[in-house]
């Protein structure tokens, strides 16, 4: 069994690497969901032993080949990376539980199997990502998790896809082509692709204007990878127009992981000092953050898709875990690492609930919405309780996220950050009202679907309660979310937890 456990980060990657090609053999849709099901949630098993075995604060490092850092290639695993690789190991095999029937009703029969193949492989990259201690590795996970997206995306009903997609894969180009430039400038001036190597040697070359650039150029390619703020063109209509259960998947996960590279990066690799006192990257994160947060609201609070509605809603809670970063402290990160969390539980809870609405009426229109709250209660139950999460209402993962960031704003004296938050708690309430108000207080018209809809099948209900009931979980125990995030703060500032 020791021998096993010495190999779960390999597995971690491994697993759904070599089921993708599998996958794609199988020609029965059944056959291909109950497989990608059964790898994604292996995935998951080793993504909990890795969790319980750093949990105690501890650092796992493997070696690929024997071969030792920084000659080869080395997988390490502490709290901050243990708890991404949960949050997309388990979006997936929740999502996958969901998808069957609605993956049947959006994608044609023929190209079920190279969708689940896809799914595996975007699942291969973002696990990739969150676990290599190698940049030029991040590069690699990055486009196999970005080609894959794109494939997701363009699979979704309607020509509109294919246009969301191929938007996202020009500006998801640019921000890879935007990173590598900055690992070669870093590179460059160090020898080293090694994050933990990097961020010895970069002290001695800090001052030079290479290495300021290669951090910047860095920080744009991620930024543009997470959707921050205003490089965040292409989420709306991805969100929008991919096949429901892929939209779940990828508003739980995608955006996070670049959210963790620019976390690992800036406060590992770069380094406080050459971060925040030398190129003064938090002046810039916190004002893009701001407008995002607020920006996101406002405009999700206009529009009549709730997927877009949502996708609005995401590039605002985008803006927090920025700013949690921008903050540039030991509380702030802690902070932006819970939100990082939580906001995968409410946000795959969400698009998972419209998805079961789509299911039965068609549509994601507010107007095709109307009185399925009462129809179909157990679905719009969970989206309240998500929705009351995503506004911050107490005993909610939303409201431990946001009362982490004000403590963290409050003790660095950003008491503007307070107001933000309000205002856009407020917004959200007011846009989460228009979807609540439309499914429970609105009448259907007789001779519309909707007024002869009832609840989805089991396997579609059931993962969306259990997320709602995860929402009031994660907010009620936080030992698990806010323990894990303060230990990765501690760890990336040197302090004690």
């Amino acid at each position: 069994m020791s021998t096993l456990q010495a190999q779960l980060p390999a597995l971690q990657v491994v697993v759904p690497l070599l089921a993708a090609p599998l996958c794609a053999l199988v020609r029965n849709p059944v056959v291909a969901w109950g497989f990608a099901t059964v790898v994604s949630a292996a995935s998951f098993a080793v993504s909990v032993a890795l969790a319980v075995a750093v949990s105690g604060g501890a650092e796992i490092a493997y070696l690929l080949g024997g071969w030792a850092a920084p000659w080869g290639i080395e997988y390490r695993i502490d709290a901050l990376n243990a708890l991404v690789v949960v949050i997309v190991s388990g979006a997936s095999t929740v999502t996958l539980v969901h998808a069957r029937l609605g993956v049947a009703r959006e994608v044609r029969r023929e190209r079920i199997g190279l969708f689940y193949t896809a799914w595996l492989l975007c699942l291969t990259g973002m696990l990739g990502i969150a676990i290599t201690g190698d940049v030029f590795n991040v590069f690699v996970f990055l486009e196999i998790a970005s080609l894959s997206t794109y494939a997701l995306v363009a699979l979704g009903p309607g020509p509109a896809a294919l246009l969301a997609a191929f938007r996202y894969l020009v500006l998801g180009s640019i921000g890879a082509t935007f990173f590598l430039v900055g690992i070669g400038l870093l590179y460059m001036m160090t020898g080293t692709l090694n994050m933990a190597d990097l961020s010895v040697r970069l002290e001695d070359v800090a001052d030079t204007r290479t290495v300021a650039a290669g951090v910047v150029f860095v920080v744009l390619g991620m930024g543009l990878k997470a959707a921050v703020f205003p490089l965040h063109a292409w989420l709306p209509a991805a969100y929008a127009h991919a096949p429901s259960s892929a939209a779940a998947f990828l508003a739980g996960t995608s955006t996070k992981v670049s959210i963790y590279v620019l976390i690992r990066f800036l406060l590992d690799v770069a380094g406080v000092d050459l971060a925040f006192e030398r190129l003064g990257l938090g002046v810039l994160l916190i004002p893009l953050a701001i407008a995002g947060v607020l920006a996101g609201s406002a405009v999700a609070v206009f529009q009549d898709s709730v997927k877009r509605l949502l996708a609005w809603s995401s590039i605002a809670q985008l803006g927090y875990m920025v700013l949690g970063l921008g903050l540039g402290t030991a509380a702030g990160v802690a902070a932006s690492v819970v939100h990082l969390f939580n906001h995968a539980v409410m946000k795959v809870a969400l698009f998972l609930a419209i998805a079961n609405l789509v299911y039965r009426v068609g549509s994601d229109a507010l107007s095709n919405i109307a009185g399925l709250g009462r129809r179909m209660p157990w679905t719009m139950g969970a989206f309240l309780v998500a929705a009351m999460s995503i506004v911050g209402v107490p005993l909610t993962a939303g409201f431990v996220s946001k009362w982490y960031l004000l403590r963290a704003a409050l003790a660095d004296g950003m008491w503007p950050i307070a107001v933000v938050v309000l205002v856009s708690s407020l917004l959200a309430a007011v846009y989460m009202w228009r979807v609540l108000s439309a499914a429970f207080f609105a009448e259907a018209h007789p001779d519309t679907v909707q007024a002869h809809a009832h609840e989805t099948h089991w396997t579609m209900v059931a993962p969306v309660v259990a997320l709602a009931f995860a929402n009031v979980w994660f907010g009620v125990d936080t030992s698990f979310s806010v323990g894990f995030a303060e230990m990765a703060g501690a760890a990336l500032f040197g302090v004690t937890p």
